[in-house]
């Protein structure tokens, strides 16, 4: 059997730099005081619909910008800083207090109104702009409102020559590993207590500011406060292979849940307050550290595609808002993510069993709770192993990788990355959520508010003060024009009502690939 070394070498120069990366980032628009931004989506932003970089997530004050697809590191972030930098210049020409408006800089949210107060995404008066819309009110049903403002940094990833079979080894062994990025990289250990009001928590109180946390958690984003819901958590997805992974999302997505039954599709006034009533009504709403993907078609369901086409990326999901960078994530930060990432295709990848899928979810919990716990033990094949020690195998084992693209790519940036996190492990308290902490309590008074509102304060005249040419901006505004009459072109070009959309958007029929569709007609 080859070693890793040697299916490293066995990849080839030409295919290593075909890597290819994208940034998805998450922040919600917050007022100078703290508080969530309520107005609607700025129109100078252009539609939140059909706008290539600029969108929204779940509410209306929860922007997410895109990058396009990227041959390097540098690259990709400095696409991002640019749709950042267009973004504030935007928000800022607003005039009056929308135009104070700041981007959240951590994954944890601002102060929240009351649940039903938090806007949902707004899409137009379109089948597809509406049903966006109905998705976002059943999230707010399902898990309530506050859950979903939560916000992150995806990082989407692909190799050329990489199957569908290489594909899912890699998430398989990313989803062991885990563990690791989320101790390294997480910087979500408090938050503000009006994200948990009427909740139960194991938080504690930091100061007498309305701070909560956790004193040696990583990531609460990615804890049990986060992303979580009983019907979810009845999900043991396996990700053994395409078919056996596709198997148990139709599954998810065709099953009635009892639950969502009672919601009902509508309210008795008519109004919709969810697109489905199974256990999930899209697929975007299972909630995992990773993902399998492919560039959908229009109008495509995204398991459709992956049965149909197979997998083309995977994206990570787990990457918290680094509230100390102003784009939210750093360069040694990507590199260190493409490393990682080779090591999980390359290394042996054994097939999951229910048994590691519950051992994974006690160590996501574990680690975004206690991550940084002197001594504390993860579960790994039934036996228990100190994290810090786990931690320091996986990181030995992606020096090679490490050497290897620096080789390929000149420099040291890779091995130097490798290199800052080996010693943040072993210094806790250099980590991103060990910092977080220690300036919230140290030149803040003990407020997560306080702390965010600064450092979202700076990073907006940061930004506001890079240089920006009359070239860019006209870019930037072309865009936006361009992506208001193509929502425009889409609501008139709608003839379908709504209930027929909906029904056949949702029907499993939509799922299967056509091969079975047409065996079945």
């Amino acid at each position: 059997m080859k070693t890793l070394e040697q299916r490293l070498e066995s990849l080839g120069a030409e295919r290593l730099r075909g890597m290819r990366r994208g940034l998805e980032k998450e922040s919600l628009r917050s007022q100078p005081d703290g508080k969530l931004a309520l107005t609607p989506h700025p129109a100078a932003l252009g539609s939140a619909l059909t706008h290539p970089h600029i969108t929204t997530d779940y509410s209306e004050s929860q922007l997410e910008l895109i990058t396009g697809v990227h041959a390097s590191v540098e690259s990709c972030l400095a696409e991002l800083t640019e749709i950042h930098q267009f973004t504030l210049r935007s928000l800022q020409a607003q005039g009056g207090a929308a135009g104070e408006e700041m981007l959240w800089a951590s994954s944890m949210p601002c102060g929240l109104p009351t649940d039903e107060t938090i806007p949902l995404g707004r899409y137009g008066s379109s089948n597809v702009g509406r049903a966006k819309s109905v998705y976002r009110m059943g999230l707010g049903h399902r898990y309530g409102r506050r859950m979903q403002t939560i916000s992150g940094i995806h990082y989407n990833w692909s190799l050329p020559g990489v199957d569908n079979q290489g594909y899912f080894a890699l998430i398989r062994n990313f989803r062991r590993h885990a563990f690791l990025l989320l101790t390294l990289f997480g910087a979500s250990p408090a938050l503000c207590s009006t994200f948990v009001e009427g909740r139960q928590h194991e938080l504690q109180p930091l100061g007498s500011s309305g701070t909560l946390h956790m004193p040696h958690g990583t990531s609460l984003r990615m804890g049990r406060l986060g992303y979580q819901s009983d019907a979810q958590s009845s999900l043991a997805v396996s990700y053994n292979s395409l078919e056996g992974y596709a198997a148990s999302l139709h599954d998810a997505l065709t099953r009635p849940w009892p639950a969502y039954e009672t919601v009902g599709i509508r309210n008795p006034g008519g109004d919709y307050n969810q697109l489905a009533t199974t256990l999930l009504q899209i697929e975007n709403e299972f909630y995992g550290t990773i993902r399998p993907k492919r560039v959908i078609h229009q109008g495509e369901r995204p398991l459709h595609a992956l049965r149909e086409r197979g997998v083309e990326y995977i994206e990570v999901r787990l990457m918290d808002l680094n509230p100390f960078e102003a784009i939210g994530i750093d360069a040694a930060t990507l590199r260190f993510l493409d490393v990682f990432l080779l090591h999980c295709l390359l290394s042996d990848s054994p097939p999951d069993t229910p048994e590691e899928i519950r051992e994974l979810a006690h160590n996501q919990h574990l680690t975004a709770a206690r991550g940084r716990e002197p001594g504390l033990h993860l579960l790994r094949g039934g036996s228990e192993v100190a994290l810090q020690d786990w931690g320091l195998e996986i990181l030995d084992q992606l020096a090679p990788i490490a050497d290897h693209l620096d080789a390929l790519h000149g420099g040291a940036s890779h091995r130097e990355a490798v290199a800052a996190a080996r010693a943040a492990l072993l210094s806790p308290d250099t980590l991103p959520s060990a910092r977080v902490l220690a300036a919230t309590r140290q030149q803040h008074g003990s407020s997560f508010i306080d702390f965010v509102r600064t450092r979202s304060r700076a990073i907006r005249q940061q930004l506001l003060d890079l240089p920006w040419n009359a070239q860019q901006q006209s870019r930037y505004v072309d865009m936006a024009v361009r992506s208001l009459a193509a929502q425009q072109a889409i609501e008139a070009a709608d003839s379908m009502p709504f209930e027929v959309y909906r029904q056949e958007y949702v029907s499993p029929a939509r799922l299967m690939p056509r091969s079975v569709v047409a065996q079945a007609a």
